[in-house]
């Protein structure tokens, strides 16, 4: 029987690239099963390699995201900032990165070049300097416009273990500003809805933040996890699922712009589902969570930052929602493509 029997027979589908169940299961079923490897095996943002008495950080990441501008950023800039908050969810310091670009036949050169601008702009920002690419040219109708893929190279400091299986019974769930903003503001863009607000990309590098939270805080910090594809609900499942724990979030907790609340209720999307292209989900031990939340408050990456829930026992991989209404309802990893190329 297909692995993909339960989605739809033998063929690929928009629903394997959403980051959810079925992406889950297209990794488990094909990619590990025949690539499996301790370190590969932690499905973590980037991989941690042990390397001359340190530790590196490595990770890839490829961004094919409609529209290639949007509000807020555009595909170059995301190929940076992705890419470096995929080291800084180990506590990486990113060191360097490579640019992959594979380009239609008919794209414009001008588009090309404000890409290039910014992915430069983001590079001399962020300091982290692209130091290899690579350009493939296929036929017009091959591709579309434009994809992007960055690697990054980072070190992570001696004695620091963040990764997913570290979260434990008593940690504090923190998230480091407004949910849904990136996964919304791409919907209004591609479907040229006529709605008023503030909606912009939230795209943006957090490997300052996290360095001095993890300067300060150290190994307090269990789990840090950037809620792109698949949303907050969805991460928060893999890490559930993968510490053996139970996750409880509480609705009226939740960093909603208020106009991303309102498109999401008339357009009937949970924004728990959308992507986040510049917050972290940062599960820490209770006695330094306070401090956490401070300390990220202070920052413009995290000044909207807010406490959403807490880790408990039991209930291996269960993540549950408390309502505004007093119940409870459970949360599970997304199912379907309600965004498609989100990044």
């Amino acid at each position: 029987m297909s692995p993909f029997t339960l989605f739809q027979k033998d063929t690929i589908l928009l629903d394997h690239g959403s980051g959810g169940l079925a992406s889950q299961q297209l990794i488990k079923n094909i990619f590990l099963s025949h690539l499996d490897n301790p370190i590969l095996a932690s499905l973590e943002d980037s991989a941690v390699i042990e390397h001359n008495g340190g530790n590196l950080a490595f990770t890839t990441d490829s961004y094919v995201v409609d529209p290639i501008f949007f509000p807020g950023g555009d595909i170059g800039c995301l190929s940076i900032h992705g890419t470096i908050n995929d080291l800084a969810m180990r506590g990486a310091r990113p060191i360097c990165l490579s640019l992959g670009l594979i380009l239609e036949e008919g794209f414009a050169i001008e588009d090309l070049e404000k890409i290039i601008i910014s992915i430069a702009r983001a590079s001399k920002e962020t300091g982290v300097p692209v130091i290899a690419g690579d350009t493939k040219v296929v036929p017009k109708g091959k591709g579309d416009k434009i994809f992007i893929n960055t690697s990054g190279i980072g070190t992570v400091p001696p004695d620091l273990d963040i990764a997913s299986r570290r979260a434990q019974p008593g940690d504090i769930v923190l998230v480091s500003g407004t949910i849904a903003d990136h996964g919304a503001t791409i919907l209004i863009k591609r479907n040229s809805f006529s709605l008023e607000g503030d909606f912009v990309s939230d795209t943006m590098p957090l490997h300052g933040m996290v360095t001095e939270l993890t300067a300060t805080c150290g190994n307090d910090i269990h789990t840090l996890r950037d809620p792109t594809r698949g949303g907050v609900a969805t991460t928060l499942c893999e890490i559930a699922e993968t510490a053996g724990v139970k996750i409880t979030v509480d609705e009226e907790a939740l960093p909603i712009k208020p106009c991303i609340s309102v498109a999401c209720e008339l357009l009937g999307i949970d924004p728990l589902y959308l992507a986040n292209e510049g917050k972290c989900l940062v599960l820490v031990a209770e006695p330094a969570a306070e401090k956490a939340l401070q300390l990220m408050r202070s920052r413009p990456e995290g000044k909207n930052a807010a406490i959403i829930g807490k880790v408990t026992a039991g209930s291996k991989g269960r993540v549950e929602l408390r309502t505004a209404a007093g119940g409870t309802r459970l949360v599970t990893p997304l199912t379907g493509e309600p965004l498609p190329r989100i990044c």
